[in-house]
């Protein structure tokens, strides 16, 4: 009976709960998984209706199939309508109760924002994994709502604005992985309240400020990592305390001080990368006892002082990077226990003493990085031991001896770089067992004997260096076989007797320097079978015969320099069918007859140097065609006649050398032959025009010419008297009537002068050019001409006089004036200052402030004066150029777009500070001209598209900087060697580029030294930026905002090879500096 009443006592509360369900009003509600799936689902259709529709998308099976209703008459039956429940969706998942725990849509091509995603709606998701996306924009802070998740994964997108604070309210959360997309400002403190947090991905955004202390905090925390972003400051002690970190990854930041001393106590620690920062003093004691390290890399920082012994420690070392430190004292012989070491680089530090022979332990060693120290001393012979290195580079040290013979057990070895050192003896012939050998340096030594034939064994050499060393006999014919070889450098060295025609056979060659040597006889015509030649030297020699015509197939060459030979005969007219040369030196031979008009076809030549030969005839009046020509040497021959005045065309012209000639007749008017130096012009019969005291004036020819020119020039006095009265009238009137249309109609002087009176001014500049005459002319360009005027005041300004404006189109006219009124306001420093116009029917002119050193193309064109333009004076000039562009581009209102960059009108004061000229108005100069590329470039500068389009934008301009950045950093105009680069042109040219496997360092001015340790990371930063700005497609190349930004951050790039080791390519694969 107990037990009934007891059962009956427990069944009542049961059942009222029973009724309360079925029987409760509306206003009593009880949860259940139904009710919860349904929000779920309409909560992920409303988010799926805010993508951006694609194919993707429709494969994302959220709804139900068609269903049929027997009994239904109503057609939309059979449409697919939701389905109430999304656990079986695509990438989606739920518990046990139903509800939605897990959502994967990794890699699913999605794309769109966050915003309509209701984090409220998913109250038990555990797991959230969007990588791999499109998704774009913020992180909405309401994503604090998933409570219960553990895993986030927002990686690879292109998300944006700040990390949320709110994130760290998901106490429950153990993988944070939000790397690779586009986050900025500061890693928000409260992620250290995420005290379960086991992995924090940050790596690759664009966070700045502090590594925050409160990281700390998350002592469960085993992979930290934050590299590739902008961090700055210390590295806080409180990383000390992560006791559970295994990898801990800070690399390519901006962190500064001192490497703490407690990152010691992170005993578990396999991976610690610091590398490219500004980090300082001591590598802490401390670090050489974290025994389970397996990867250290603290490279491309600030470190100082020795490598202490007891790195003996980290036996489990497989990575030890410590280059481009200032490290010094001796290589500890302690570094040879680390036997499972497979990665060694110490270079670019200031280590001594010797190559510890113990480094011959270190069998699997695979990248051996010891150049660009002060190490002194044999190669050890036990590098021989170490049969699975790759990499083996000593260059740039101080190295004595022999090359070690059992250097040819390396047989896995495909780079070795001993360049630079003092080594001498032969080439061991043990080198010809290195057959997987892709790259062989060995320049710049002491090394003598022959160069062993069993090299032509090394049939997978892609670059064969040896030059300025003292290696005689003959080049061996073996070195045909290398069908794979790309750079062939022999120069500077005793070798001697013919070329070999067996070098016809390694077709793939680009560059072939065989300068300064003691060659003989004839130029193989084989030769013509190199097609993909882009350098050819052979300068220095004693070769003879004729040009071969089979030069007339290398159609890719751009470099080409025969000086110093015997060659007689004509010079080949085929030579004009290289439409790629920017450089052709046949100096110091025995050519002789007439010059072939035919050059008149090298568009793109810089350099032409025809001196000491025996030519004869007229100089051709084609060659004025030759737009590009920038150094003319043609002194030291037979020639006759006059020169030409079409050379009078060629306005980048700026180095000229006619002596010892037989030329007379007037001078070209242009600055290269006006400037030009006595000993530039002697030895010429009969040259007349305005050079100093040097040459006699030209007479006037007959009383005709006398005549006209007395005619002339009272013309011009009446004209300039009639112009004074008109003007004299207009200014009465106006004083009277302030009638500005009449005084305009009447000729009326526009003139605005900064600080001075314009009628004044108008008059002195008149006199001081005695009218523009052609003496005081310092250039010609599309537009006009260029004087130097020294004004009464001492000051000199450089004033353009434009071709004719007034036309009788009097909106055009006004339009013109009116933008000069614009630009005579701009401020910038590195803008030559417009200070003012003047427009009138007789002439019409600007002025501008006058720089010392004139323009950065006559600059580069000479050597000794590109000589003073080291590396640091080169940079400047381009973040002055990028400085000035991105002013115009994008603080100027409307904006202003140049149009026309080019080393031409990059101007240099006497500090060598850049100035942009010629800015805004080129739209206005030339309205009626049907050579469109007049009004928008110059031939070798315009961006790709103009060739197919009118349209020109700053992106036009931004082309035009990037042409100009290589042309300071090479030394000449790069031409088309970097036309594909990386930019997937289908062109055939581009498979005949050198440029993707050529060294960096070969890209380089040769002229002047290598950049120092402090000056690659801004070089090879100008230079990627360079490729990043003449991308053919516009939308891709960057702002010219972005690239002053980069500019004047302390942001460059670091290479994780030496200068002379990266090549082209490998610097374009490195992500950064797009649109």
């Amino acid at each position: 009976m107990t037990s009934l009443t007891s059962a009956k006592i427990c069944f009542l509360p049961y059942c009222l709960v029973i009724f309360l369900y079925v029987s409760s009003p509306n206003w009593v509600a009880f949860p259940s998984a139904t009710s919860t799936s349904h929000t779920e689902a309409k909560a992920l259709l409303k988010w799926k209706a805010s993508l951006f529709p694609n194919q993707a998308l429709n494969n994302l099976a959220w709804y139900d199939p068609p269903t049929h209703n027997i009994n239904a008459t109503n057609s939309s039956s059979t449409n697919p309508k939701p389905r109430t429940s999304p656990c079986t969706w695509t990438g989606v998942s739920c518990n046990s109760a139903g509800s939605v725990n897990r959502i994967d849509l990794s890699n699913r091509g999605i794309q769109g924002t966050l915003h309509e995603f209701s984090f409220l709606s998913f109250p038990n998701l555990e797991y959230l994994n969007l990588s791999l996306n499109k998704l774009f924009d913020a992180i909405p802070p309401q994503i604090s709502y998933l409570s219960k998740l553990h895993h986030l994964d927002l990686s690879r997108n292109n998300l944006s604005g700040r990390i949320p604070p709110e994130i760290g309210l998901l106490r429950n959360l153990r993988f944070l992985r939000l790397s690779k997309n586009t986050l900025l400002g500061e890693i928000p403190n409260e992620i250290g309240n995420l005290k379960s947090l086991v992995e924090l991905y940050l790596y690759e955004n664009k966070l700045n400020c502090s590594v925050p202390r409160s990281l700390g905090n998350l002592t469960s925390l085993t992979h930290l990592y934050l590299y590739d972003n902008k961090l700055s400051g210390l590295i806080p002690k409180e990383i000390g305390n992560l006791k559970s970190l295994i990898d801990l990854e800070l690399s390519n930041n901006n962190l500064s001080g001192l490497i703490p001393p407690n990152i010691g106590n992170l005993i578990k620690l396999n991976t610690l990368y610091l590398h490219s920062n500004q980090l300082s003093g001591l590598i802490p004691k401390e670090i050489w006892n974290l025994k389970s390290l397996v990867d250290l890399e603290l490279s491309n920082n600030n470190l100082s002082g020795l490598i202490p012994p007891n790195i003996g420690n980290l036996i489990n070392l497989n990575t030890l990077y410590l280059n481009d430190n200032q490290l010094s004292g001796l290589i500890p012989k302690e570094i040879g226990n680390l036997k499972s070491l497979v990665d060694l680089a110490l270079a670019f530090n200031n280590l001594s003493g010797l190559i510890p022979p113990i480094i011959g332990n270190l069998i699997n060693l695979k990248f051996l990085y010891l150049n660009e120290n002060k190490l002194s001393g044999l190669i050890p012979n036990e590098i021989g031991n170490l049969k699975s290195l790759v990499d083996l580079e000593l260059a740039n040290d101080n190295l004595s001896g022999l090359i070690p013979p059992n250097i040819g057990n390396l047989i896995n070895l495909k780079f070795l770089g001993l360049s630079f050192n003092q080594l001498s003896g032969s080439i061991p012939k043990e080198i010809g067992n290195l057959k997987s050998l892709v790259d062989l340096w060995l320049s710049y030594n002491n090394l003598s004997g022959l160069i062993p034939p069993n090299i032509g064994n090394l049939i997978n050499l892609n670059t064969l260096y040896l030059r300025k060393n003292q290696l005689s006999g003959l080049i061996p014919k073996e070195i045909g076989n290398l069908k794979s070889l790309i750079g062939l450098k022999l120069q500077y060295n005793n070798l001697s007797g013919l070329i070999p025609p067996e070098i016809g056979n390694a077709t793939q060659i680009n560059v072939l320097e065989l300068s300064s040597n003691h060659l003989v006889g004839l130029i193989p015509k084989e030769f013509g079978k190199l097609s993909l030649l882009v350098k050819l030297m052979l300068n220095g020699n004693q070769l003879s015969g004729r040009i071969p015509s089979e030069f007339g197939s290398l159609n890719d060459l751009e470099y080409l320099d025969l000086s110093t030979n015997k060659f007689s005969g004509s010079i080949p007219s085929i030579l004009g069918d290289l439409l790629k040369l920017y450089h052709l030196n046949l100096s110091n031979n025995k050519l002789s007859q007439a010059i072939p008009f035919k050059l008149e076809k090298l568009v793109q030549l810089n350099d032409l140097d025809l001196s000491h030969n025996s030519l004869e005839g007229r100089i051709p009046s084609e060659m004025g065609s030759m737009q590009s020509l920038v150094t003319l040497d043609l002194s030291h021959n037979n020639l006759s006649g006059s020169i030409p005045s079409s050379f009078e065309e060629i306005h980048g012209l700026s180095y000229v050398d006619i002596s010892y000639n037989h030329l007379e007749g007037p001078l070209p008017n242009i600055n290269a032959f006006r400037e030009a130096l006595t000993e530039r012009l002697k030895g010429n019969k009969g040259l007349c025009g305005k050079v100093g005291a040097l040459l006699p004036p030209c007479n006037a020819h007959g009383s005709k010419n006398h005549h006209k020119v007395i005619f002339s020039l009272l013309a011009v006095f009446v004209l300039v008297f009639a112009l004074f009265t008109i003007v004299f009238v207009i200014v009465q009137r106006k004083k009277k009537h302030q009638d500005t249309k009449q005084n305009h109609m009447h000729g009326e002087i526009s003139f605005s002068v900064l600080n001075f009176d314009g009628k004044s001014m108008y008059e002195e500049i008149i006199r001081a050019t005695e009218d523009f005459d052609s003496t005081y002319c310092i250039g010609k360009g599309g537009h006009g001409s260029v004087y130097r005027v020294n004004l009464s005041s001492e000051d000199v300004v450089a004033v353009k006089k434009l071709h004719p404006l007034w036309d009788g189109e009097t909106e055009f006219q006004k339009e013109f004036l009116n933008e000069v009124r614009a630009l005579t306001e701009i401020r910038h420093r590195n803008i030559v200052k417009l200070y003012g116009f003047c427009a009138h029917k007789r002439h019409s002119f600007l002025v501008y402030g006058y720089l010392e050193r004139g323009s950065l193309a006559a600059m580069l064109s000479k050597d000794e004066e590109a000589k003073e333009l080291g590396w640091s004076k080169r940079v400047n000039i381009v973040k002055g150029l990028a400085h000035a562009l991105s002013y115009m581009h994008h603080d100027c209102l409307p904006p202003i777009v140049h149009r026309d960059i080019s080393s031409k009108n990059i101007l240099l004061d006497s500090e060598y500070e850049a100035y942009v000229s010629d800015f805004g108005t080129a739209k206005y100069l030339n309205p009626d001209s049907t050579n469109w590329t007049a009004a928008a470039g110059t031939y070798g500068y315009m961006a790709p598209e103009l060739a197919y389009t009118m349209e020109v934008n700053e992106k036009c301009d931004v082309y035009s900087f990037g042409v100009v950045t290589l042309e300071i950093i090479m030394g000449s105009h790069p031409g088309d060697v970097f036309s594909s680069l990386s930019f997937g042109a289908s062109s055939s040219s581009s498979s005949a580029s050198p440029a993707p496997e050529m060294p960096i360092s070969e890209v380089l001015d040769q002229r002047i030294s290598p950049p120092t340790k402090q000056e690659v990371g801004e070089v090879v930063t100008l230079v990627k930026i360079a490729f990043a700005s003449l991308n053919p497609s516009s939308p891709c190349r960057p702002t010219m905002k972005k690239v002053s930004q980069l500019l004047s951050s302390t942001q460059r790039l670091h290479l994780s090879k030496p200068l002379h080791m990266t090549t082209c390519g490998e610097l374009l694969a490195l992500d950064g500096f797009t649109a």
